[in-house]
């Protein structure tokens, strides 16, 4: 998935692999992550030239990072994409029953996720799950998600969330589609107008589209 973007934005991309579940938990990844970012600035790379991307918990944890570094004051990235973002590990979008029989994810595994990556954490920590954050002064987003996945509203209600707040967030919701299908362009014709617009994005977010 990174190599697509890469190749059709022209971007550089640092992929780092950030400590897991349920060896690591809370807030290892989210540690990771901060660390990835600081030391891009730390190398001398202006934050106006870096995108965040992440899809699933990694889109959650993006968005995560977002909050975090906000509220530490460094300089925030000129913008993020997130795929099918988890950002309610309380469980309460309704597309988590509503979806159930339409969805790739097995029944329940959001949970038995949520308990090794929580540890017993308190779920409605924002930098966990972030749709309980304040969102404001956050970058522009752009948000993917699939209309028949049961974390369709774990997307939807962030995205309202956040421009309530004044963000500027662009939400796609494909009809019929899966968790994460902007990665499987160029197999189908919505995956690849999906990519298409999500490396314009990047590009244009990091200066280098009029």
């Amino acid at each position: 998935m990174v190599a697509k973007f890469v190749s059709g934005s022209g971007a550089r991309a640092l992929l780092f692999g950030y400590r897991l579940a349920p060896e690591h938990r809370f807030p290892a990844a989210l540690d990771d992550a901060l660390a990835a970012y600081r030391w891009l600035l730390a190398e001398g790379i202006s934050p106006a030239k870096i995108v965040f991307a992440g899809d699933s918990a990694g889109a959650g944890l993006c968005l995560a990072a977002l909050l975090a570094i906000r509220d530490r004051g460094i300089p925030l990235p000129a913008a993020a994409v997130a795929l099918s973002p988890w950002t309610d590990m309380k469980h309460t979008g309704e597309s988590l029953r509503t979806n159930a029989s339409k969805c790739l994810a097995p029944t329940g595994s959001w949970v038995v996720c949520a308990n090794h990556y929580l540890g017993g954490h308190d779920p409605g920590d924002p930098y966990a799950s972030p749709l309980y954050g304040d969102l404001r002064d956050l970058p522009p987003l752009l948000i993917y998600v699939g209309g028949d996945e049961t974390l369709r509203d774990d997307a939807v209600r962030y995205a309202r969330k956040a421009k309530d707040a004044g963000v500027d967030v662009t939400l796609r919701v494909g009809e019929g589609m899966c968790h994460c299908y902007p990665a499987c362009a160029p197999l189908f014709p919505e995956a690849t107008g999906a990519m298409e617009e999500i490396c314009s994005f990047i590009k244009r977010h990091q200066g280098r589209l009029d």
